[in-house]
Formats: structure tokens, C-alpha cells, sequence
């Protein structure tokens, strides 16, 4: 696919993986619009933080998914839709449940339909790994149940039927990605990534949940190329595509990692409020990632070491995104 001059909309696009995708879009040529959360402040989130020459070239446009006629007209004229935008933050889910189905569900009914009326070519549709659950095998394929163990995933593979429904139903030329857990420059300390190395940066001691679950880690800027080679593939329409790196990696065993590149020992404390609902947890996620070798001809690029290098750099000169002292939700 020739991105230049290809009109897209990036919905999500002031979160953390959509901010780094509408960058390489602009790289790639393409026009992008992107769908930020409306705010009375005017925040268009991460996309604040991409180069301002990046800035100067995508069409930003407040709204909320939740609003269908929003998406009408965010979604008109665009030739490809990323859909990203959704509330992740697990533990928020087990507050506030119904907000997760609001905008995770009902949200990707608004952008599906919105694609459907206004004839897009190509819709990318974002999943999650914690759509699988604790894996009943590893490394975890395709084929894998669907099980939800937290209101998140329960919302998320809702979104993901909805998603099938359309293509099943009205040959809507979508397909979905499956990402494993994504890490990388400008991620919040919502995720386990940051909230290890700003606390690693700042004390001596490190505040963390259960540290046994595995975890496979994949650089953002290799899950940003899986969506762009999604994209551009005709044969991952109607397809669950899962990202990758395929290698596990215990919380504990990552929070040591992290201290032996910042050269500093930690200690670490488990405590309990960071810690989920012993049936929610999700013990063990370790992608297969052959099926988006063989169809896309998509594999990761960044070791472990590498992604989390640049992940620190990035954290050591924007402190201010993060607030150590506290435990976000």
C-alpha cells in the first residue's frame, strides 16, 4: 500500500500507541486525522508530546466514540481507520464496569457503523492479549479461548465480536490485531513498565503487585509496525492477528532487569491494593506470533534490552508525566 496522500483516521490517537502510530503515518505520506477525547482543556494527550513538526501535519479532531454521530463525521472521506480508542486500564474496570462496556463496546459499534455508512476501505481493529485469560497453552495462538477475567477483557472481547459481526454480517473489510502487552517511550504508569522505572528513578524501594504473572513484552514501535503491515495486507480481512514478541518474562524477573540497566539495586514491595482479584488475574500470556509471520510478514525488531533502554532514556527527561507517589489506576 502507498500511504501517500491516503486518507486515515487514528482514533485513540492522544493515547500511547496511537500517538507513536499517527507518527509513522505522517512518515509513511499519509493524511491523517486523528480522534482525540474531547476535553474542556483542549488536551490532545500524547499526540502534545510527538515532534511539532509531526503536529503540524495531522488534522486533530475532539470527540468521543460514544457520540455515533461524532463518528459519522470523523470517519468521512477516510480511506482506512485505526481504531484504538478504548478505556484499558484494568483495575479502573473493576470500578466502573459499565463505562467500560459504554466505551469499549458500544463505542466500536459507533466506529463500525460509521465505517459500514461511509464505505472504508480498510479498518483496523485493536484488541488485547487479556482478551485470552490465563493461557490454557503457550505459547498462545489465534485459536486460543476467549475468557473474561476482568470487566476490561470482558468489554474488549465484546468490541472484538462486534468487530466479526460486521465482516461476517456486511463484508465490512475489517480486521483485528491483537497486541500482547506493548511497552515503550510515553506509556503511563498505569503499566507495569513505567511504574517500575519511575519508581526505580526516584527511591530506592519499589511499590508493585504480584510478581509471578508472565508477561510477553512487545517495543511499541514493532506493534506500530504490525498495525501498518495489517493495514496494508488484503489478506487480514476478517483475520485475528496477534502481535507479539513470543517471549515471557515474570513482573519480578523484569523489576531486576530494570535495576541492572539502571545500575541500581531496588528493593521491591508487594502491596495489596495493587494487587487483583485472585480469579481476575491473568498468571501467564506468551504470544504465537506465526500467524502474523506468515500472513503479513510482520516480526518483532527490538529485543527486550533495547526497547527498555529507550523507554528509560525517554522517562529520565520526562519526569513530569509521572507521579511516584501515588498508585495509578
Amino acid at each position: 500500500m502507498n500511504w501517500t496522500g491516503k486518507k486515515v483516521l487514528v482514533t485513540g490517537a492522544g493515547g500511547f500507541i496511537g500517538s507513536h502510530l499517527t507518527e509513522r503515518l505522517v512518515e509513511l505520506g499519509a493524511r491523517v486525522r486523528t480522534l482525540v477525547h474531547y476535553n474542556a482543556r483542549n488536551d490532545w494527550g500524547l499526540l502534545e508530546k510527538i515532534p511539532s513538526n509531526i503536529q503540524n501535519e495531522i488534522e486533530v479532531l475532539p470527540g468521543d466514540i460514544q457520540d455515533p454521530f461524532g463518528m459519522r463525521r470523523a470517519i468521512a472521506d477516510c480511506e482506512v481507520v485505526f481504531h484504538l480508542a478504548a478505556l484499558i486500564a484494568i483495575p479502573y474496570s473493576y470500578r466502573s464496569p459499565a463505562t467500560y462496556v459504554d466505551t469499549n463496546v458500544k463505542g466500536t459499534l459507533n466506529v463500525m457503523e460509521a465505517c459500514r455508512s461511509e464505505a472504508v476501505s480498510k479498518i483496523v481493529h485493536t484488541s488485547t492479549s487479556e482478551t485470552y485469560g490465563t493461557a490454557q497453552y503457550t505459547p498462545i495462538d489465534e485459536k486460543h479461548p476467549l475468557q473474561g477475567q476482568s470487566p476490561y477483557s470482558a468489554s474488549k472481547i465484546g468490541a472484538d465480536k462486534i468487530a466479526e459481526s460486521y465482516w461476517l454480517a456486511y463484508g465490512l473489510p475489517v480486521a483485528t490485531i491483537r497486541p500482547f502487552n506493548t511497552y515503550g517511550p510515553r506509556q503511563s504508569a498505569r503499566a507495569v513498565i513505567p511504574t517500575i522505572i519511575s519508581q526505580a528513578l526516584t527511591k530506592d524501594e519499589i511499590e508493585l503487585g504480584s510478581l509471578t504473572p508472565v508477561r510477553d513484552l512487545n517495543f511499541v514501535k514493532d506493534t506500530v509496525n504490525g498495525f501498518i503491515k495489517i493495514a496494508e495486507s488484503e489478506k487480514s480481512v476478517g483475520e485475528v492477528i496477534n502481535v507479539g514478541f513470543g517471549q515471557g518474562i515474570t513482573i519480578g524477573e523484569l523489576a531486576q532487569k530494570i535495576a541492572g540497566l539502571l545500575n541500581k539495586p531496588i528493593q521491591i514491595k508487594t502491596t495489596q491494593e495493587r494487587i487483583r482479584p485472585a480469579k481476575s488475574e491473568v498468571m501467564k500470556l506468551i504470544c504465537d506470533n506465526r500467524k502474523a509471520q506468515e500472513l503479513v510478514q510482520w516480526q518483532p525488531n527490538y529485543t527486550l534490552d533495547q526497547g527498555l533502554t529507550e523507554t528509560i532514556e525517554f522517562m529520565k527527561s520526562n519526569m513530569d508525566l509521572y507521579k511516584t507517589e501515588i498508585y495509578n489506576v
